[in-house]
């Protein structure tokens, strides 16, 4: 017994003259009573359903039967196939001309820094800068809050460079032994005990100036509704510093890799 499926095909295949359909096709009640050229009976469908499957598959043997159902001046709009095409020449990379000074430190502007300087004074050369920044706007966000207490609490002393520096020591070592809490690096128990930073700076000084850290004065906020409102301008200034100290000590290679 043929399948719907092949059933179809033989309807629609108008290249064959064995397949053509008649337009005597007869319904009754439940489904196709016999087709023309067919041996089997359609299956079994409800009448408005068989009476508009009839109608598209002897459009679709019918080239006439199309031309009328599209309406006169209309044309059947055919399937459009893509392919991918290669360009007509082939495509090179533009290598542009590196025009930059020789690879690594300035000696003009850093005379003071050669192979066997220490760590600290190549951390310093970049970052001294930061460094004041930090202590500068710490404390004026810290004065700040002070000033806005309607109690009077009585204010701890100003932020130090040395404490500073001892607070960025210890959050860049912190990436170096990942904990579950911050405060599990000042922890006493045995499997957590970590001498450094509790050596170091104690654990409520530690996160007092994590509390107050500030790059810039809160009173320099741009306008928001403008429409070149700055979204780093909390870190506008360090930015700007560390994009100008770089600038003026180092001088890149010709060859870069951008992370």
């Amino acid at each position: 017994m043929l399948q719907p499926h092949e059933i179809f095909e033989l309807i629609v295949d108008t290249d064959s003259d064995e397949a053509r359909v008649s337009s005597d096709v007869s319904l009754v009640e439940g489904g196709y009573e016999s087709v023309s050229g067919l041996s089997q009976p359609q299956p079994y469908c409800q009448k408005a359903n068989c009476h508009e499957s009839s109608s598209s598959v002897l459009s679709s043997a019918s080239d006439e039967g199309d031309a009328c159902e599209s309406g006169p001046g209309e044309q059947t709009q055919q399937p459009v196939t893509l392919q991918w095409t290669r360009p007509s020449c082939p495509q090179s990379s533009v290598a542009h001309t590196y025009t930059g000074g020789p690879r690594g430190k300035e000696d003009n502007k850093a005379s003071h820094i050669y192979d066997g300087s220490s760590q600290l004074n190549v951390f310093l050369l970049y970052f001294a800068e930061i460094i004041t920044l930090l202590v500068v706007e710490t404390n004026h966000y810290y004065q700040d809050y002070i000033d806005r207490l309607d109690d009077g609490s009585s204010p701890e002393p100003d932020f130090t460079e040395a404490e500073i520096f001892v607070f960025l020591a210890l959050t860049i070592q912190m990436g170096h032994g990942i904990r579950d809490k911050l405060t599990d690096y000042w922890s006493t128990l045995d499997y957590l005990y970590t001498p450094f930073y509790s050596s170091m700076m104690k654990r409520d000084q530690y996160l007092h100036i994590l509390g107050y850290l500030h790059f810039t004065d809160n009173k320099n906020e741009p306008d928001r509704t403008d429409e070149k409102f700055d979204r780093l301008w909390k870190i506008r200034d360090l930015f700007e510093i560390l994009n100008a100290t770089f600038s003026k000590f180092y001088n890149p290679s010709n060859n870069l890799a951008i992370v």
